[in-house]
């Protein structure tokens, strides 16, 4: 259910604006995404899980209060990470 340091690593790489940068608007939305992917096919299996699902639903806040930090301070950034991701705003 967690993500793997492999899987982590890859999605910072992926996602970095700088050299050793690790906790940018965009990796830790990346990051919450891979989270909330994993806790929805979680949720699939184990409908009646409602502790994860809670939990979800705070990683989902989460990750709407980093995005729309990111759509204030840089709009094109913004555009951008939201079209690598597949997110619908």
């Amino acid at each position: 259910m967690s993500i793997t340091a492999e899987r982590r690593t890859a999605l910072i790489g992926d996602y970095k604006n700088a050299e050793t940068d690790t906790g940018s608007p965009e990796v830790q939305v990346a990051l919450l995404s891979e989270r909330i992917t994993n806790l929805t096919e979680h949720l699939k299996i184990h409908a009646k899980d409602f502790h994860s699902r809670r939990g979800l639903l705070m990683l989902v806040g989460r990750r709407r209060r980093l995005l729309d930090y990111l759509k204030r301070k840089d709009q094109s950034r913004y555009l951008t990470l939201i079209g690598r991701l597949s997110l619908r705003r």
